[in-house]
């Protein structure tokens, strides 16, 4: 059973103690004995402890910095939404085929931004700018951000502060299970509120530190009953040995665990898996006993937009891979929509 997380060491920038929320958090810290340490900045971590990478790496992965995002200039975001909006960076998980390995690099801390009110502000420009078009935002694009909610309840503001919005819509994906204080937010059906799940085989190999599928579900269909719109991502697709009964299996225990009026508005994004020639070396280098399969040869190379290619699976692979999963979606789901596959 995965524990809601807790830091075992904590940073703050000093300025991060001129909000409510760093004064709340600071308070929180001291009562709950966790060692608390200053920083100049939340990009500037340096002093890890650890002897060695190894070491480090995973406190870093416990560690919580606290402080202000600068920039309020929003990234465009995924396919899934029109802007990422940053309240935390970097993620308790350990999910080794993850991109963020590579783009957080040496800084694998997780971080947590308290000028929560600004980041509101500027998101509200950008719903003006599109009015009367509704402006999608992902709140997970660099973090998994209902895994560190349960300390913050920024996420939770978001909701409510999106739930009154005209035409500002919120969305987020996790792979924990710790959502009972998002379920009395009043989201006006605002916020889709998605999980990341995928056969038994990958969470229980390649996701350590996450909350199991069963436990995703069960909460899947807590949300659905608060009345959130749902989604769910199934990513990395990841092709294993019995991987067409793995996934198959995956969406008929998603179909006994959901209420029957969560069915008519569901989404599914279908991700096969990739990976870069520089994440190939981060991971093996922070999971060195990774059985994630990593071989350049077998695989096809797609040129990225940034002149960053791709490995991801051979055509013929692709094509069963969306079969596959196409048809259990129309079996079990034959009422959702497919975002897209890629």
């Amino acid at each position: 059973m995965v524990k809601p997380f807790v830091p075992q060491l904590v940073y703050f920038e000093p300025n991060a103690l001129d909000y409510p929320l760093g004064k709340q958090l600071k308070e929180k810290f001291e009562k709950m004995d966790i060692e608390i340490r200053y920083t100049t900045s939340h990009n500037q971590v340096r002093n890890l402890p650890g002897d060695n990478h190894f070491q480090k790496y995973r406190i870093a992965k416990s560690t919580l910095v606290v402080g202000v995002r600068k920039t309020l200039k929003f990234d465009t975001s995924k396919p899934s939404a029109e802007y990422a909006i940053p309240f935390a960076t970097g993620c308790m998980g350990h999910c080794h085929y993850c991109y963020l390995q590579t783009t957080m690099g040496s800084k694998p801390y997780i971080r947590t931004y308290v000028n929560v009110d600004e980041i509101f502000e500027a998101a509200d420009r950008y719903i003006e700018e599109r009015a009367p078009e509704f402006t999608r935002f992902e709140a997970a694009c660099t973090s998994d951000i209902v895994g560190v909610d349960h300390l913050t309840h920024t996420l939770k503001r978001a909701i409510e502060h999106f739930g009154e919005s005209e035409y500002g819509k919120l969305r987020f994906v996790t792979k924990f299970h710790h959502v009972d204080h998002l379920l009395d937010a009043k989201h006006n059906g605002k916020t889709r509120f998605r999980f990341s799940i995928n056969a038994d085989y990958v969470i229980k190999n390649f996701e350590p530190g996450t909350s199991p599928l069963d436990k995703r579900l069960e909460a899947a269909g807590k949300v659905a009953r608060a009345g959130y719109p749902l989604g769910f991502i199934v990513a990395p697709i990841y092709i294993h040995e019995g991987w067409e009964e793995g996934y198959k299996r995956m969406f008929e225990h998603l179909e006994a665990h959901l209420p029957e009026e969560a069915k008519k508005d569901l989404t599914f994004e279908f991700i096969q898996h990739r990976f870069t020639k520089p994440a190939k070396r981060v991971i093996e280098k922070n999971y060195p006993m990774t059985k994630l399969e990593l071989n350049e040869e077998e695989r096809r190379y797609k040129w990225g937009k940034y002149g960053i290619g791709k490995y991801i699976y051979q055509k013929d692979e692709e094509q069963e891979i969306k079969d596959h999963l196409y048809a259990y979606m129309e079996k079990h789901f034959p009422q959702a929509k497919l975002e897209y596959f890629t």
